[in-house]
């Protein structure tokens, strides 16, 4: 055997070698390390204007970017030991709201998110729809809301993050949850739906207020009363006794 052939041998052994560290580092980053939420910002950015009200016929202009986060999220799902809470908080609640406009856009026009039927009239709704891949997994947007999200962190302010796609659902967010800075963008929505007057109508004796509140009081309460969780956010101080009511619930697609 010569010693160039020696030598070719040894290159293709190391070239080997090098592809297979590579492909190995490349799947810890996807495993291991938070994805970026870019594609989604921007997109956000720039058919969600700073009331919450979204473009959906431009979106729909923007499918192949969609779909591109959103293949994105399916192969890249959170790692519980790797990633931080705030990283998987921020993958869930951009993920809801993502595939959320996937439907819309999917089914649109539309009047209402709750037009989109399918499974067993009165049994399934919108929200049992299996339509969501991520991993090996595939989720319905209750899977998202109950289990991913208020079962694992436990934080009132995600009811404030995640959008139904509905006009009395809090505003979606025109930019991306990042985990960075998570906290002060919960913080954030929190305050601007409790304070939207569209939303609750708060004074100081007299409260109506969004049934968000009415059907997961149970979240709100965790700690202390309603009134309390609610003088965390609110401009206005509310009397501990202050009468409550509830307004009704208005399924209108949020859009322009």
């Amino acid at each position: 055997m010569s010693y160039k052939f020696r030598k070719m041998q040894k290159n293709n052994f190391l070239s080997s070698i090098f592809r297979i560290v590579t492909l190995i580092m490349l799947f810890s980053i996807s495993s291991f390390a938070q994805i970026s939420h870019k594609i989604w910002d921007d997109l956000l950015r720039k058919h969600v204007d700073d009331n919450g009200w979204v473009n959906y016929k431009e979106f729909k202009k923007d499918t192949i970017q969609l779909n591109e986060y959103l293949e994105l999220l399916k192969n890249n799902p959170p790692n519980e030991k790797k990633w931080t809470k705030e990283e998987q908080m921020a993958f869930w609640i951009n993920a809801y709201n993502a595939f959320t406009v996937k439907l819309i856009l999917d089914n649109y026009p539309l009047t209402s998110i709750k037009d989109i039927k399918k499974g067993i009239p009165f049994v399934n709704s919108v929200w049992d729809i299996k339509f969501i891949k991520i991993g090996k997994n595939t989720y319905d947007l209750n899977n998202i809301e109950h289990t991913k999200l208020r079962k694992k962190f436990k934080d009132p302010r995600i009811h404030f993050a995640i959008n139904c796609a509905s006009i009395s659902c809090p505003n979606l967010n025109n930019s991306a949850f990042i985990s960075d800075i998570l906290d002060k963008q919960l913080n954030s929505v929190a305050q601007k739906f409790i304070n939207d007057k569209s939303k609750n109508v708060i004074k100081y004796n007299k409260l109506e207020l969004s049934k968000i509140f009415s059907w997961y009081q149970n979240d709100f309460t965790t700690n202390s009363s309603l009134i309390d969780y609610l003088n965390k956010y609110s401009a206005i101080k509310i009397n501990a006794n202050a009468n409550i009511d509830y307004m009704d619930y208005n399924w209108k697609l949020n859009g322009m």
